[in-house]
């Protein structure tokens, strides 16, 4: 049975999760709140699941252009777009990271350094994407947030070697600043 009649607010009822409320709605999933398990998202396929109740017809927000420029930034900032790009420092344009084993008969790896710092921006944009996931977190309570930010300021912290590759000092790693 296709679920597809379905109305947010909706109060319906699993065979394993119990009783719960349908909070969203996509193509093919069913979101539903149940009070003992939480937020589940259930197939719109799923035989099991049997309404109780109707839920209220939701007429669609209109579409306005102040709230099309809010969520295009939303996203934009959440990639980092909208950032100036990251420069290398120039005495490193050009040049090649060269990582050396111990054992002299053994052979070295070159790798570009452009490869090696845009790994490096990489690494340091999805960490402020994380930041931002952690604090935007409903479910996260203020210690687990303030805890998780200390482990992602150690990870700065740990990065901070490879400053000297950034061209502008705003751009740097930053970690955690002496008691």
């Amino acid at each position: 049975m296709e679920h597809y009649g379905l109305n947010i607010g909706a109060r319906v009822k699993h065979p394993t999760l119990g009783l719960g409320v349908v909070y969203d709605l996509d193509p093919r999933t069913v979101h539903i709140f149940f009070k003992d398990q939480g937020e589940r998202s259930i197939s719109r396929s799923f035989e099991g699941l049997e309404v109780v109740a109707p839920g209220v017809e939701v007429e669609p927000e209109p579409l306005d252009i102040e709230s099309v420029k809010d969520a295009l930034r939303e996203v934009l900032d959440e990639d980092n777009s909208l950032r100036k790009p990251v420069e290398l420092a120039r005495r490193y344009e050009g040049g090649m990271l060269e990582i050396k084993p111990r054992d002299a008969a053994l052979k070295s790896k070159e790798v570009p350094i452009e490869d090696f710092f845009h790994k490096i921006v990489m690494m340091r944009d999805r960490f402020r994407v994380l930041e931002q996931k952690i604090n935007a977190h409903a479910r996260l309570s203020e210690q687990d947030k303030v805890e998780m930010q200390q482990y992602i300021t150690r990870c700065y912290g740990s990065l901070t070697t490879f400053n000297i590759l950034f061209e502008d000092k705003e751009d740097q790693f930053v970690g955690q600043k002496g008691e």
